[in-house]
This record gives structure tokens, C-alpha cells and sequence, in this order.
């Protein structure tokens, strides 16, 4: 199996989620080359891994089938390793996901994660037609299915299971990493049982960040695939060159995601559109652990959060309108973190 990687003595590990979030007055292609240039600038920098996301039905993210972008963005990079933050299991056969994931670590070896959420990245009905039944599944569902994906892709953990009639490819030579997402308790000491590395969603910004990850620790277990805690923690980052700019140039995220705990879809208009905007006040008014600025300023606010939650690895997520801000941000912080640029 493969293992998470270590963090140096200095830092811990620093990697990239991206949603492939489409911009009013641009296409799914063009979220989607935007998403490939970011990948490709992140492999450069240096930076761990590159995620994407599982979401369906939503008007502002292309990201809705994680294997097949996954496909294209470990051939459209080198070294960085690419994976899904994650794969909503309960839309989806285990044999189903653990075929394409096997196919892509063979065609990609050492290079691919798999990481497996428990929500079903979209609304109720959304989820009914992907998985062709309004049945909700039982409190049993999600940790079985999710053994039987960890056996069909080489980590048995128990005598039975799908992987003793199935096989996901026929002659694997490696395996992907297999890590469980969440943004609760329940997901936080299932991962710790299992002797998984665990990410929690910090940036959705619903707090228990602290309890969670308290909890994946206390439950962990070791296993071959993991044999100490591996804790990534996602956090909403903007880094500019001033306080101000970087204020300016998150107001469009910021108003996509107030609009989604408003219960409405409102587009990804341009900083200066947003700037304007008639629920501009109530979105700044909102709650958020966002960390925002100056690259002085973005830097102090990640010591803090690694302070606080001891993180083995942070992985930043930045929605703005344009690419450039994107890759400038990640740009600053790779510098300030003395990541090793790869040729």
C-alpha cells in the first residue's frame, strides 16, 4: 500500500483542493483548462497533492466525475500526486470505484489518492438519480461499502468481502491511497479505526475542527497502509500582495458561498461586480475561518491554524473569478513555505 507522505521537520506538507468553479460569463472547458493550469503550476511549486471534488447538479462547479479529471490532470502533470477530495461513495458501486482507481494508479503509479466522502455532494434528489433509488442507506451502508473498497483495492481487513470474488484490475502492482474525508465525529474516528489518513473540511467553515481531529487521534488505530495519524486539514486561503487586494479579490467566492448557506445558487461574478453587490455586507457579515491577505499576513494565519490543530498537512482552497489570482496565490505561499520547485 501506499503511505502518506511525511512532513518535513520544519512544516508540514502543503497541497491544493480546486473545484473547477466556473465563472459567469465562462464555460465548463473553461473551468476545466483553468483547473489544469493550476494543477501544473502547483506541480511546479512543489506542492504535495492536487484534489478535486465530487459536486453534481450545481451551476458554478464542473467537477463532477473526480476519476475521469483525475485522468486527465496526472497526464497533464509530472510528479505532483493527483486525487479526488473526495468520491461520494454512496453514489456508487465499490467495484465501480475501486476498477477506475486501480486503472488510474496503473496507469499513473505512486501518483494517485482516493478520497472517500460519506455526503452525497448534491441535493437529495440529485443523489436518487445517480444511484437509481430514493432508498437511504443505513448506518451500516457507508462503512462496508467502504471496507469492500479498501479490499477490491488491496487493503482486506477482513476474512470476507467483495475482493474474494472481484478483482478491480487483474495484475495490480500498486495501490492508491485510500484516505476518508469528513466534516463530523463520525467520519473522524471511522478514519481513526481503519488506520486511514483523515481530512477534515475546515473550510466549510461549520466548526468542530478541533473536536474532530481530537477524535480521529484518540480512535486511531495504526495499519500497514497508514501507521500513525496523518491529519490534512482544508482551509479557504487568499494570498495577494496587499490585505486589501486580497479582501477585493475574494469577494466573488465569498458571495457563492454565502448564496449556498442562504439556500441559493448565485453565480461567480468578477471582484469589481461583487464588490457592489446587493448582498455584499451580508456575505462579509458571515462566520468564516477563511484566511485572507498579504502573504505576511496569509502566513501568520497558517501557523495558527497548524499551531491549533498540530496538522500534518494543509490543503489550501481558493475560489476566486480568474485563474491568475489563483496561481498567484499559491505562487506566495510556496515561496514563504520554501517548498522545492521541481524541474
Amino acid at each position: 500500500m501506499s503511505t502518506p507522505g511525511e512532513p518535513d521537520d520544519a512544516r508540514p506538507l502543503l497541497s491544493v483542493l480546486d473545484l473547477a468553479v466556473v465563472s459567469e460569463g465562462t464555460t465548463s472547458g473553461d473551468a476545466l483548462a483553468r483547473t489544469t493550469a493550476l494543477a501544473r503550476r502547483a506541480d511546479e511549486l512543489g506542492y504535495h497533492r492536487f484534489w478535486v471534488a465530487e459536486h453534481h447538479n450545481m451551476p458554478t462547479v464542473a467537477s463532477t466525475a473526480p476519476a475521469v479529471l483525475i485522468a486527465h490532470l496526472a497526464a497533464a502533470t509530472h510528479s505532483i500526486r493527483i486525487g479526488s477530495g473526495g468520491v461520494m461513495l454512496p453514489n456508487h458501486a465499490p467495484l465501480a470505484v475501486a476498477e477506475q482507481f486501480a486503472l488510474l494508479e496503473a496507469l499513473h503509479p505512486g501518483r494517485i489518492d482516493l478520497g472517500i466522502g460519506r455526503a452525497p455532494g448534491t441535493d437529495q434528489a440529485t443523489a436518487a438519480a445517480l444511484r437509481r433509488s430514493a432508498l437511504v442507506e443505513t448506518v451500516d451502508d457507508f462503512p462496508r461499502d467502504l471496507v469492500d473498497l479498501m479490499g477490491l483495492l488491496g487493503d482486506v481487513r477482513r476474512e470476507h468481502g467483495m475482493w474474494r470474488r472481484f478483482s478491480a484490475t487483474p495484475v495490480a502492482k500498486s495501490t492508491p491511497m485510500i484516505g476518508l474525508l469528513g466534516s463530523s465525529g463520525y467520519s473522524a474516528q471511522l478514519a481513526g479505526m481503519l488506520g486511514l489518513p483523515f481530512a477534515f473540511a475546515h473550510h466549510f467553515d461549520t466548526g468542530g475542527t478541533l473536536d474532530a481531529l481530537d477524535l480521529y487521534r484518540e480512535h486511531f488505530r495504526p495499519s500497514a497502509a497508514c501507521p500513525r495519524p496523518h491529519a490534512i486539514v482544508t482551509a479557504g486561503v487568499l494570498a495577494a500582495d496587499t490585505d486589501a487586494e486580497a479582501i477585493h479579490l475574494a469577494g466573488p467566492g465569498r458571495l457563492v458561498r454565502y448564496g449556498i448557506r442562504s439556500g441559493r445558487f448565485l453565480p461567480l461574478v468578477s471582484p469589481d461586480e461583487a464588490a457592489t453587490h446587493a448582498s455584499r455586507d451580508d456575505a462579509w457579515r458571515m462566520p468564516s475561518s477563511q484566511i485572507l491577505g498579504s502573504v505576511a499576513t496569509v502566513m501568520a494565519g497558517l501557523a495558527d491554524l497548524v499551531t491549533a490543530t498540530a496538522a500534518d498537512e494543509v490543503m489550501l482552497s481558493t475560489t476566486t473569478y480568474g485563474l491568475a489570482e489563483r496561481i498567484r496565490s499559491i505562487e506566495l505561499i510556496a515561496d514563504e513555505w520554501r517548498l522545492e520547485p521541481r524541474a
